[in-house]
């Protein structure tokens, strides 16, 4: 992979990023996602922020390299730090991280968030965590997608801020309410391995001298609520 040729999981990523946006990818990596579409001339002006100096040097080099450094900014800076206020920052990508760490990138710096008009969001595991606290401050999801790649499955959420209330149930928390209304391979094979997962430590909770009944019931649950959505 590189910024001429990105993987599946960051194509469809760069496939929600609006033409002519200003963009902060957080945990830029190789920046090979505002790289693909600085060179395809989709945005005005990016910033490539990392928070760990290895992958924030092979961004700057690959920046460098590709002389996007009118376009591209690499920054070292821990999450949304990343972002400047003459930026003018308008969308924000962060992909490749579990649901628990976006949510928690987001929540530590809301205030960069006030002209930020999408977030596209590519959560490896706990995509429930992004959709909570994406609820919870008032962001509307406007479209998501499951894929697999190399045995993996992903979950992309996109959302953009709303003045009109709204709600999303339990069930649509935790499966995606645009996820629910598609009938995707992908999604039963990451909700059937999830069964599957939650069959085995339910067995092992059973074994213990004191099994958690608690626990237990929960698990029982949410294998009933995935039982009933793939059905």
């Amino acid at each position: 992979m590189d910024a001429n040729h990105l993987s599946l999981r960051l194509a469809r990523v760069a496939s929600y990023v609006p033409k002519g946006a200003r963009m902060a990818d957080i945990g830029s990596d190789h920046a090979y996602l505002p790289a693909h579409l600085a060179l395809n001339g989709q945005i005005e002006y990016a910033v490539a922020g990392e928070v760990v100096k290895g992958p924030f040097e092979n961004a700057a080099h690959e920046i460098k390299q590709l002389q996007l450094d009118n376009v591209i900014q690499p920054r070292l800076a821990d999450g949304l730090a990343a972002i400047q206020a003459d930026d003018r920052i308008d969308t924000i990508t962060i992909a490749g991280m579990g649901g628990t760490l976006i949510a928690k990138i987001l929540a530590a710096d809301t205030q960069k968030l006030a002209e930020v008009k999408r977030l596209i969001l590519q959560p490896n595991v706990g995509g429930e965590r992004v959709r909570e606290w994406l609820l919870a401050n008032q962001w509307q999801i406007m479209a998501e997608e499951v894929l697999e790649e190399d045995d993996h499955i992903y979950e992309i959420i996109v959302a953009e801020p709303s003045i009109v209330p709204f709600t999303y149930n339990d069930r649509e928390l935790k499966f995606g309410p645009f996820l629910l209304e598609q009938d995707q391979p992908a999604f039963r094979k990451e909700w059937l391995a999830e069964l599957e997962r939650e069959q085995v430590a339910i067995e092992q909770m059973k074994k213990a001298a004191q099994p958690p009944v608690a626990k237990i019931k929960e698990f029982e649950r949410e294998m009933q609520m995935i039982k009933e959505v793939i059905k």
